[in-house]
């Protein structure tokens, strides 16, 4: 008797205390998406694929903690994934997780001989007689199926998450401002990817984020991934037809073998306004000094990393929308009438193209989503487009007391989205064509980073 009234009140305890939580999930993936010789690279702006260098990575994690949907955050070898795209991939991995597109987070690493995809804009371009000009349409499909595949594949095969670790390091001699501002307060030059001119090259690094985040993921004692952060434009050089993974792609395979982790992640963060030029001239023997340095700091961050144990509890998920001013010199119908034009060349019209189907989007009433992971003591951004360092480091101004990792190259739509300053101050990214935001931008993107972050 005493046995079995043991046994009920071990029952009714366990009934009143509710279901055991669970541990954190984590499913870890990654897809080849590798275009075939003759595809579109960089939106049709480069020479076309002629020989692959190297395989381009979709790469990401599946999170899942017991009382909520699963979180996808994925990495692509791709220049740019816009629009009508980034919809179809956040809604394909959404689908393959067992999830809603607003839990999915796309972003590209911005290696420019790579491909690019943009079905808003194709429709476009194929109506008015000049289709497959900015990428390979069908090749785009298969590719985004196979990541979705590879999803699906890491959802059914997830593995506790006891542990995080994290560390940052500074990276040395690679990430340096590209806009060089005069005494008038304009653009006296611009320090490209690859830069010869010494004058240029003196100048100082300018405003940059020197950091690289590294987070790893454990199964207790057993590394299931890393993920890092650096923001740069990523290029050594390009538009030789050889497709390639480039700087960040060779530092992730140095980290990757140094680990031992079978699929290191990376992403690029708001290096819109930042390249390598300081320290490049472009010579191609500079490609893997520059990757080594990437590799060395994510060494060094990792050296440095702390690690804690996790529970069910840590993850959050936060969006924040926003509607993106558009600026006011663009006008729909003008740019239409320019990519129905067979006068004007191919790549006029693409860029018109690009433009109307933005335009399109946003009097659609489309809003973009920012979105923030908390993981423990790490928050993770995702934001959109082409976007100017200083929005990373205002963003982590707001919550300087979080390890905070920023990945830009989300929706890649409204290209360059750059400070209120920099539309005065001219050069290439506030141009028409390369940015589609008004300078107003700042201020409603700025109070969207507020609302995440707090």
């Amino acid at each position: 008797m005493t046995r079995l009234l043991a046994l009920v009140i071990a029952l009714f305890l366990a009934f009143l205390s509710g279901p055991r939580a669970q541990a954190l999930e984590v499913g870890v993936f990654r897809a080849e998406v590798t275009p075939p010789i003759g595809s579109p690279l960089c939106g049709g702006s480069v020479l076309p694929a002629q020989v692959i260098g190297t395989p381009l990575w979709a790469r990401g994690v599946v999170l899942r903690a017991s009382d909520q949907p699963p979180v996808v955050l994925c990495a692509v070898d791709w220049v740019g994934i816009a629009n009508g795209s980034h919809d179809a991939w956040r809604a394909a991995l959404a689908q393959a997780a067992d999830t809603t597109p607003d839990r999915v987070a796309v972003q590209t690493l911005h290696q420019h001989d790579a491909p690019f995809a943009d079905t808003s804009t194709e429709a476009l371009l194929a109506a008015a007689g000049l289709p497959r000009h900015t990428f390979n349409p069908d090749f785009a499909q298969e590719a985004m199926d196979g990541v979705a595949a590879a999803v699906a594949d890491a959802a059914a095969a997830t593995a506790p998450l006891t542990h995080l670790s994290y560390g940052k390091a500074k990276v040395e001699k690679f990430a340096s401002n590209r806009r060089l501002i005069g005494e008038d307060g304009k653009i006296a030059g611009t320090r490209w990817t690859a830069c010869k001119d010494p004058e240029l090259r003196a100048a100082p690094e300018g405003v940059v984020d020197p950091w690289v985040r590294v987070v790893g993921l454990w199964d207790d004692n057993e590394l299931l991934t890393t993920l890092s952060w650096y923001a740069t434009h990523p290029q050594s050089f390009y538009n030789s037809g050889n497709v390639n993974y480039d700087t960040v792609g060779m530092a992730r395979a140095i980290f990757e073998a140094e680990t031992g982790v079978a699929t290191a992640i990376h992403f690029n963060g708001a290096g819109g306004n930042i390249s390598a030029g300081k320290y490049n001239d472009g010579a191609p023997e500079n490609r893997p000094v520059l990757a080594q340095r990437l590799a060395d700091g994510m060494s060094a961050a990792w050296a440095d990393a702390v690690k804690q144990a996790v529970g069910d509890g840590d993850l959050e998920w936060t969006v924040a929308r926003v509607a993106l001013p558009v600026r006011a010199d663009v006008e729909l119908t003008t740019e239409l009438a320019r990519v129905a034009d067979p006068e004007l060349p191919a790549g006029e019209r693409a860029r018109a193209a690009r433009d109307a189907a933005w335009l399109q989007r946003m009097a659609g009433g489309h809003q973009t989503p920012l979105s923030k992971l908390t993981l423990g003591p790490v928050d993770i951004l995702n934001l959109p487009g082409e976007l100017f360092i200083e929005y990373q480091l205002a963003a982590q101004a707001m919550a300087p007391d979080r390890f905070q990792c920023t990945a830009a190259y989300g929706d890649y739509g409204p290209g360059y989205i750059c400070t209120e300053v920099a539309y005065a101050q001219g050069g290439y990214e506030p141009q028409k064509y390369t940015s589609r935001t008004a300078p107003s931008v700042e201020g409603v993107l700025l109070s969207a980073l507020q609302r995440l972050v707090e």
